[in-house]
């Protein structure tokens, strides 16, 4: 009889920390899974920053709660891995240790360092032509966002002299986190392309000298890179005591959520298509091509597995949306303030969270929302166009609007968002006609069959779906640690659960205000500018 193997998978999330207890055999099995959110710290000039310490007090925390719960000598665990938010700033000395609040992928506050470092001179799509140039040659793809971390580092150089002057490693989120459990700087050759100063051409594969001298990056700033499969080393004594885990430890480098997730839904093989929907959300088809859409920002990004990419179009909120909806607009309507009664607690409850309840409660409501449509863009937007001063609004409402209208309307804004992206990327690199859909949202069937009606494709999910990010850290343990051989192997790990197939009927309609959402950025973009440019 086999042993059992046992791996710990972190996602770490934008506002929390998932620790995932998966056992490897046939297929990922979830044994135990606990959950510690965090906050975000919202400054002046559209600062968003993050304590790194509450990233890993969150992993302390679960780790114990998964312990306990499922009574698992921690000797037994074979390995850790991770999963995380991307495109974050963690600047760290020579003692591992941040020498500043981490700046999130959402920070915007590096304007005048983009401008100065890439929105002069002779333009090509607002972007210096020389540089946008080299950087598509080199990388696959061009620092054009106000928050990309290139400029959050050039921010900090020029904005916090002392700190800068402290640097010793640039790391991301998670790569952070891995340097912390075993004392060794590196970073996976995902969140190196995110950089953009990561030379991605076949047989290169390393960080680009030239591109860091055009941009005035130092290069020694820079960590080791490694395959997201490589084992970085073993859990240090300080780092296995802090976790209640045992020293030495096998930790593997593990992957950004935009590389992880698609592997955990399964999409692993060249042209399967995946739409993740969690606080932000994307598209994303994995290619062998290197190629970008400079004008509808989407672009062949680094993956897990080597010589493959991912076609990846993102929606900058998406999930977040519905968390809004949830705090701001349903429960009134939804009686759960008028009736005074717990939906979600004790023994009248009858949906697993409140968001069940929420999305069941427009289910009666036409699709179309009887033409009301919302923008999903209240944090901004990056793809089809970068504008952080994009916001969402409600387009048609009347006097028989009522709120289930405007929370279906949210649900369907968000899927068209993703149909946007979807179609866009297809005329690129080919989508699928089946697409594995995975996040918090994807347990939801009315929302599956919704985005099964606009994209007009059939949609599947997987058990599980909102840990689509830690079953892919899982499966990337699994693979260092020789428990499978292949990328080919983790589809057979990762099978689909659900499907659903596009109505025709409710097609017609969605197409009818798609065609009416796609004109409301270029027809409000000006008056964006006006209200939510930053001073």
């Amino acid at each position: 009889m086999k042993s059992k193997v046992y791996v710990l998978a972190y996602d770490i999330g934008t506002t929390g920390t998932k620790t995932c207890l998966f056992e490897i055999g046939d297929r990922l099995t979830l044994v135990n899974s606990a959950t510690q959110e965090y906050g975000l710290t919202l400054l002046e000039g559209g600062g968003v920053e993050q304590d790194p310490q509450d990233w890993w007090n969150s992993m302390r925390d679960t780790t114990a709660q998964v312990l306990k719960e499922s009574k698992l000598d921690p000797v037994e665990i074979r390995g850790i891995s991770f999963c995380s938010q991307m495109q974050g700033l963690v600047l760290v000395d020579k003692d591992l240790k941040p020498v500043r609040p981490a700046m999130s992928y959402m920070d915007q506050r590096a304007r005048e360092q983009m401008k100065k470092g890439i929105e002069h001179g002779i333009k090509i799509e607002g972007l210096n032509a020389y540089k946008l140039l080299r950087s598509l040659q080199i990388t696959g793809a061009v620092a054009g966002s106000v928050k990309d971390p290139l400029w959050k580092y050039k921010w900090v150089e020029a904005k916090e002299a002392e700190k800068f002057a402290r640097v010793h490693k640039w790391l991301d989120v998670k790569d952070y986190l891995t340097t912390r459990c075993t004392g060794r700087a590196t970073m996976t050759l995902d969140s190196a392309f995110a950089t953009f100063l990561y030379d991605s051409r076949p047989g290169k594969s390393r960080w680009h000298k030239g591109l860091c001298k055009m941009f005035g990056v130092r290069f020694e700033h820079l960590p080791d890179l490694i395959q997201s499969t490589d084992l970085i080393g073993g859990l240090t004594e300080i780092s296995a005591k802090e976790l209640g885990l045992k020293e030495g430890t096998a930790v593997f480098g593990g992957g950004g959520d935009a590389t992880l997730i698609g592997i955990g839904a399964g999409a692993v093989e060249e042209g399967d298509t995946h739409i993740y929907a969690g606080t932000s959300g994307w598209v994303s088809t994995v290619t062998k091509k290197r190629t970008v859409d400079i004008n509808a920002r989407i672009a062949s990004i680094v993956g897990a597995r080597a010589g493959y990419y991912n076609y990846f179009g993102e929606q900058e909120t998406s999930g977040k949306c519905l968390q809004w909806v949830k705090d701001h607009l349903a429960l009134d309507e939804i009686d759960v303030y008028l009736e005074k009664k717990n939906v979600t607690e004790g023994e009248d409850a009858v949906h697993e969270s409140l968001f069940a309840y929420l999305f069941e409660s427009i289910k009666d409501t036409p699709a179309g929302s009887d033409g009301v449509i919302f923008t999903p863009w209240l944090h901004g937007n990056r793809c089809p166009f970068e504008d952080p001063a994009a916001r969402g609004m409600f387009f048609n409402i009347g006097l028989d609007t009522g709120k289930r209208k405007l929370i279906r309307s949210v649900i369907e804004g968000i899927s068209f968002h993703k149909r946007w992206i979807l179609e866009l990327s297809d005329a690129k690199v080919p989508a699928s006609s089946t697409i594995r859909f995975v996040g918090g949202v994807a347990r939801s069937p009315i929302i599956c069959q919704i985005l099964a009606d606009i994209t007009g494709r059939t949609i599947e999910t997987i058990d599980h779906p909102q840990n689509a990010g830690a079953t892919g850290a899982a499966a990337i343990a699994a693979l260092g640690l020789g428990k499978i051989h292949s990328f080919e192997e983790i589809r057979n790990l990762i099978p689909s659960k659900e499907r659903w197939n596009p109505n025709p009927a409710n097609k017609l309609v969605y197409d009818r205000n798609f065609s009416v959402f796609k004109k409301l950025y270029e027809a409000n973009k000006a008056h964006y500018a006006i209200l939510n440019t930053y001073k």
